[in-house]
């Protein structure tokens, strides 16, 4: 089973505002060329399934068309509960932690899963599951917010398989975690 991670971040490490506001992230793509999605479709087109949190469910739930298509998305939670009825039946609702989502996607057959969201992300770093990130730069220093990066409780080594700087600023680096 193989754990990816592809996020854009602030220059200073930030997700998202504190609010969990995101718009500043589209304002950053404002005049990017049509059809540019800075690789995310060859990306998503290697995935056969999604492990989200909460919150960044949510947030994706607010844009109003499901942009996942017929992937199974696994929604982590333990204050939900249940999904909303809009919600597509590619959506499962998991109430207990990583172990569940991992359980329930290797039970299920899944070879290559992307891991959204920064708590998410965060809790499969310090277990040591994931095993790579596409990192996404923009070139905005919010000053806060929600950190990619929390505390892992341990050095957690990287080694740059590639990098790429994009014409409006955006610098993408993709890493294999060494564990």
């Amino acid at each position: 089973m193989k754990y990816s991670a592809f996020i854009a971040t602030s220059l200073d490490g930030f997700i998202a505002r504190t609010n969990g506001d995101i718009k500043w992230l589209h304002e950053a793509s404002v005049g990017v060329d049509k059809g540019e999605d800075f690789g995310f479709q060859a990306f998503f087109s290697g995935i056969d399934a999604m492990i989200m949190g909460r919150s960044t469910f949510e947030i994706v739930a607010a844009f109003g068309d499901w942009p996942y298509g017929e992937i199974p998305v696994l929604i982590l939670s333990s204050m939900m509960v249940a999904l909303p009825k809009t919600t597509p039946e590619t959506v499962t609702l998991i109430k207990g932690g990583i172990s569940e989502a991992i359980k329930k996607a290797e039970n299920a057959g899944y070879h290559h899963v992307y891991v959204d969201g920064g708590k998410t992300i965060q809790s499969f770093l310090q277990a040591g599951l994931l095993n790579d990130i596409t990192l996404t730069t923009i070139p905005i220093v919010l000053g806060d917010g929600i950190p990619l990066f929390g505390k892992v409780g341990h050095d957690i080594h990287l080694l740059l398989l590639a990098s790429k700087a994009y014409p409006n600023g955006f610098v993408q680096t993709h890493y294999e975690i060494k564990n």
